[in-house]
């Protein structure tokens, strides 16, 4: 009896995502072969017709635990704390200087190699 209801499931699934993705390529179609109507409108009827595609999507199994994830990852953005102007300029600088300081390390390998090779090919 299980089996059979996740057969279902997957087959609802599976219908779901054959409607959402035809829902997809009917907004790409419809934007190319309407081209003679407006950028704005065409734009309008490709957002919604997309906002469809994905209410249907997000009824799958995996269109949910995506949507899930999206909120999850929402919430934990709001728990960043972002440095503040001077943290941020202090990193910039630090940053900065470190890369001054490799590229002058290199410079100063390079031109010693150079040297070198130089000296033992004549």
């Amino acid at each position: 009896m299980v089996q059979q209801d996740s057969k279902s499931f997957n087959i609802q699934s599976k219908m779901l995502w054959l409607i959402g993705l035809s829902l997809l390529a009917a907004a790409v179609w419809g934007n190319s072969f309407y081209s003679y109507i407006g950028l704005l409108y065409r734009v309008i009827g490709v957002l919604l017709v997309m906002g469809v595609a994905l209410t249907v999507i997000s009824f799958t199994s995996f269109g949910s635990s995506t949507y899930s994830l999206i909120m999850q990852s929402t919430v934990e953005i709001r728990k960043v704390v972002w440095p503040n102007r001077t943290e941020t300029t202090q990193t910039t600088f630090i940053v900065a200087a470190a890369v001054i300081a490799a590229s002058l390390i290199l410079w100063g390998l390079d031109s010693l190699f150079s040297l070198i090779m130089r000296a033992i090919l004549g």
